[in-house]
């Protein structure tokens, strides 16, 4: 049974075969038997590439067909795995080390078209009014439907100063419009801060390899700026911030903990389990923290306010959060391509997994403003495919902890008289003042 089953394979479909199951060609026959089914679909598989080969209108190219079929198997499992071309590759790195040509946009694919997770701050997309929850369509007039992510992605890079045409679908109105843009050099600034008085607010965009060094330095200098005695407290700003790097995520929280997990990632056995602890030395010696999230904080921020709402050092405020609560390992397939596929769920000290649900902040704040209160917001569950929560520890009712602060009697146009442009950062530092005034420890447990 074994030879005659290897026998019905020309040379490519065996080697194809092998290479998509991942063992070496010299094992395959003791594991023949069990896999007998699955031989049979990559017989399918190779009949419909020798086909499309001989007999589809234009000749296409042998390399093309295969990474299709490659993006097509890791698009069934979910929005996060992917493979990565040299191209992308090369693109990953510099968005997580160095700078690149763009938009400065965090996008997904979403029934062929591209949908906006988030902008980043202070780039072309987040200047032109590009929103999460937006669909783009055309790009120079070209439609977007056809395209993988990453060929999407591809034609919306390019060279600083030159020009690019969205097409964008906006929930809420009633056509398509379009924005044009000109391409910047993204360079990664993640971290930004500055002394509002006496509260060190500390902007977090992204989550790249200055995340981390930034984030302390930003506790070092305000530190100085404000004098270690004088300081009432810290906001950390989350909000808008699509995740990245989870040795980033940990260190941002380790900043602001003196002991205690940060997070735990469980894979597909038991015993795959690493747990991610802080080190002893709290930056912001123990002044009181309000971290602000939204809709769009996802993945890595999603650790930070998780680790810190838990460890009861910090007060979340804001929105309910995106619910990425998987982690991708890249896994290099040779010396330019590589796979990153979601290999473990990722849960906060106490337990809970963030998949789907996301963390719930201790006050719910809304933003308050005209646009931001009629746009639908995008999270995880509404990705295609996504994975489910799955936990079992720390299992969370579907009822949400937070409670709506009933102090909500504004209006976005009785904020714009006061001159409030952001009402969730204002919210923030008056919480603050008050917990200055009032005592951080009770407040805080």
């Amino acid at each position: 049974m074994k030879v005659e089953l290897f026998m019905s394979l020309s040379p490519s479909r065996f080697l194809l075969a092998g290479l998509l199951l991942g063992g070496s060609l010299l094992a395959m026959p003791a594991r023949a038997a069990g896999d007998a089914e699955t031989y049979r679909q990559l017989d399918q598989l190779m009949d419909v590439f020798e086909r499309v080969r001989a007999e589809y209108v234009d000749k296409v190219d042998d390399r093309k067909l295969l990474e299709g079929a490659i993006n097509g198997m890791l698009a069934a499992l979910d929005p996060h795995s992917s493979f990565l071309n040299a191209r992308d590759f090369e693109t990953m790195r510099t968005q997580t080390e160095g700078e690149y040509g763009g938009l400065g946009i965090e996008v997904t694919m979403e029934d062929g078209v591209v949908k906006v997770v988030s902008p980043i701050d202070d780039t072309p997309a987040s200047r032109a009014g590009v929103k999460s929850g937006d669909y783009i369509t055309h790009i120079n007039k070209e439609p977007v439907f056809g395209l993988s992510l990453t060929e999407a992605v591809a034609k919306m890079k390019g060279p600083a100063k030159s020009s690019i045409t969205l097409t964008i679908v906006r929930e809420g109105q009633d056509k398509p419009f379009d924005l044009r843009l000109t391409r910047e050099t993204i360079a990664l600034r993640p971290v930004k801060f500055e002394a509002r008085g006496t509260i060190g607010y500390i902007r977090v965009a992204q989550f790249s390899k200055p995340t981390g060094p930034g984030v302390r330095t930003a506790l070092t200098t305000l530190q100085k700026q404000i004098g270690p005695a004088n300081v009432t407290g810290y906001i950390v700003d989350l909000r808008r911030n699509p995740g990245g790097l989870l040795d980033q995520a940990i260190e941002v929280a380790d900043a602001f903990l003196e002991r205690g997990e940060v997070v735990s990632q469980r894979g597909r056995r038991k015993e795959d389990i690493q747990r991610y602890h802080a080190r002893a030395g709290d930056l912001a010696a123990g002044k009181p923290v309000v971290v602000l999230v939204d809709g769009a904080s996802a993945s890595a921020s999603e650790i930070v306010a998780g680790a810190l709402q838990d460890q009861r050092r910090a007060l979340v405020i804001g929105e309910r959060t995106f619910g990425k609560g998987s982690v991708q390992t890249l896994i290099p397939l040779t010396q330019d391509t590589a796979l990153r596929l979601t290999t473990a769920r990722y849960y906060t000290p106490a337990g809970r997994s963030v998949q789907e649900q996301g963390i719930e902040p201790d006050i719910e704040v809304p933003q308050l403003s005209d646009v931001d209160g009629k746009r639908p917001q995008m999270r995880e569950a509404d990705l295609r495919n996504h994975l489910l929560n799955g936990a079992k520890i720390g299992e969370r009712s579907e009822e949400s902890d937070s409670k709506p602060d009933p102090r909500f009697s504004a209006t976005a146009e009785s904020l714009k008289k006061q001159g409030i442009t952001d009402y969730q950062l204002d919210y923030a530092i008056k919480l603050l003042q008050r917990l200055g005034r009032g005592g951080a420890k009770v407040a805080l447990n």
